[in-house]
């Protein structure tokens, strides 16, 4: 059974309100598989900070961590629940449009 675009959207809007965690996913974003170690000395984040922060993005599906060499643990941004979230956002703007299609045409009233 899919996930419910709902839940994960819900989980993809509390993991992006905080501005680290959006700065977490922008840095995975731009320079690739990362370290926790490497996130920290980029974003000037303490690495416990990171490691909390990341554990949040792993829980909304936002960034998945695979074994590196060694005791690396290189972490990964996901795009697909941001467009789970997008489709969601999208279908509540088609309503909210339609009904302020409908306001509009009952205000102006009938045609003369």
């Amino acid at each position: 059974m899919p996930p419910d675009p709902e839940e994960v959207s819900a989980s993809v809007f509390a993991a992006l309100a905080d501005t680290n965690r959006r700065a977490i996913l922008a840095s995975l974003a731009q320079h690739g598989p990362s370290t926790a170690t490497d996130l920290s000395r980029r974003l000037s984040i303490t690495r416990q900070g990171i490691a909390k922060h990341l554990a949040l993005l792993a829980d909304a599906g936002l960034v998945t961590s695979d074994a590196g060499g060694g005791r690396r643990v290189l972490y990964r941004h996901r795009s697909e629940p941001i467009k789970v979230a997008q489709s969601y956002l999208a279908a509540l703007a088609a309503g909210w449009d339609d009904a302020f299609d409908r306001l509009e045409a009952f205000l102006a009233g009938p045609p003369r």
